[in-house]
């Protein structure tokens, strides 16, 4: 058996943690040998949960680069607008790496990094692991088999939960762009372009138009008398859907790795703790009408191919649940599906007496975002962390591995399409 590939965590957070986790279910698969973090707590954390000492703990990308290399890889999980920044010193020292999405900002930022990975003849993978899931790999096999024949329309949906909306795109970390550097589109939804990209690999987009915009959380919805914090002067906190008391106090363990960051050093919270935490100046304590986010809350992109296909892609944030829908039309059949339920149905064109088309059922019996033998993303985490150690083994990659090269198409989309937001829906060419 071939030893473990050895690999160094850098941004030890929430994503990075579930990718490496590998190493403590199969550590004949993957090992981690260092970290690389400004958050002392999380480095200590990194250490005790994998095994390694204090010398192997390190404050940057920067500081890890410089010394001699000591892994395979590097799990980089840092934050979106740092992944170029972190990336292209430990390519440049000799690192493979596993790299969460999106994995550029911007256009610029792109080429930047597929030049460096070019340049150094390196392997970097990317984190789209919805391609992992049972849903989407079963679809995806029935596609290449040439089931429904040709494709000539791709319809996806994503409804993005209040409460999800609410703490990661109104209040958290990606609710304001000059912040974070990313739309919620590239955030949230470079997941579902990237599928779109993958049933559409034999061809490429040619034209991209969108529209969308901040319909609902801004200061002048807010419900008459409403406070400023949720918690300090707020009459409403009680009644509010929104209300940090409701979404955060109530439900403490949703969200807990968001919302808690800052009680990662206290070992067992209280509730008082957490209720100070979000009178004070926690960004997750404001009133949702009256924080400084500006990105879209919904979104819609249009798609023609270079074949002549269409596709389209709808984001809707503030639904009362989450859901992820698919719609493939092909000249022989159709393929629609419900990610969350983890069932779809294959339909094919069958002209009889009786009959139009024969219709199967799929069940995968793995609901949408489920935690547990599967892990979580419907069964995503787990096997793409596996098949990343055989795309550094050399082993024969899975139908579902994402090299850099495979997700330019996706990020470059997800570009175009907020730059065409950006000027009133003009239809922007892929070049």
């Amino acid at each position: 058996m071939s030893n473990p590939v050895t690999a160094i965590i850098v941004g030890a957070g929430h994503r990075a943690f579930i990718y490496a986790d590998l190493a403590l279910r199969r550590p004949d698969l993957l090992k981690i040998v260092g970290v690389a973090d400004p958050d002392k707590i999380r480095q200590k954390k990194a250490a005790e949960r994998y095994g390694f000492s204090q010398d192997f703990c390190f404050d940057s990308a920067e500081e890890l680069a410089k010394k001699p290399k000591f892994a395979d890889a590097v799990i980089n999980g840092t934050m979106d607008e740092q992944h170029v920044k972190t990336a292209v010193p430990l390519l440049e020292a000799g690192y493979d790496m596993l790299l969460e999405k999106p994995f550029a900002v911007n256009l610029e930022e792109m080429n930047e990094l597929v030049n460096c990975v070019k340049k150094n003849n390196r392997k970097v993978m990317i984190c789209h692991v919805l391609r992992y899931t049972p849903f989407y790999y079963a679809i995806k096999e029935r596609v290449a088999n040439g089931e429904i024949g040709d494709i000539i329309n791709i319809q996806t949906t994503e409804n993005v939960s209040y409460h999800h909306l609410s703490t990661s795109y109104v209040r958290g970390k990606w609710a304001n762009s000059d912040r974070c550097h990313t739309s919620m589109l590239l955030a949230k939804c470079c997941h579902d372009i990237d599928i779109m990209m993958w049933l559409m690999s034999d061809t490429k987009p040619v034209l991209i138009s969108s529209f969308g915009s901040k319909y609902q959380f801004r200061r002048e919805n807010a419900p008459e008398n409403a406070g400023e914090k949720c918690l300090v002067d707020c009459p409403l906190v009680d009644t509010c859907n929104f209300s940090a008391k409701r979404l955060y106090i109530d439900q403490p363990e949703r969200w807990a790795f968001y919302i808690w960051d800052r009680l990662e050093g206290i070992e067992n919270p209280t509730d008082e703790d957490r209720i100070n935490l979000l009178k004070g100046d926690s960004p997750y304590g404001k009133c949702i009408y009256k924080c400084d986010n500006n990105v879209v809350d919904h979104q819609s992109v249009m798609i023609e191919f270079e074949n002549g296909a269409t596709g389209t892609h709808n984001m809707v944030g503030g639904s009362a649940s989450s859901l992820r829908h698919i719609h493939i039309v092909g000249t022989l059949g159709e393929i629609y599906g419900d990610f969350e339920e983890s069932v779809f149905y294959v339909k094919k064109i069958h002209p009889t007496p009786t009959d139009e088309c024969t219709v199967e059922k799929v069940d995968l019996n793995v609901k949408g975002d489920m935690v547990g033998a599967y892990g979580s993303h419907g069964g995503g985490d787990e096997k793409l962390s596996e098949d990343f150690v055989s795309f550094i083994r050399n082993e024969k990659p899975s139908l579902a591995c994402t090299s850099i090269f495979d997700s330019v198409a996706g990020h470059k989309t997800v570009y175009l399409a907020d730059k065409s937001r950006e000027e009133g829906g003009a239809p922007q060419k892929y070049e």
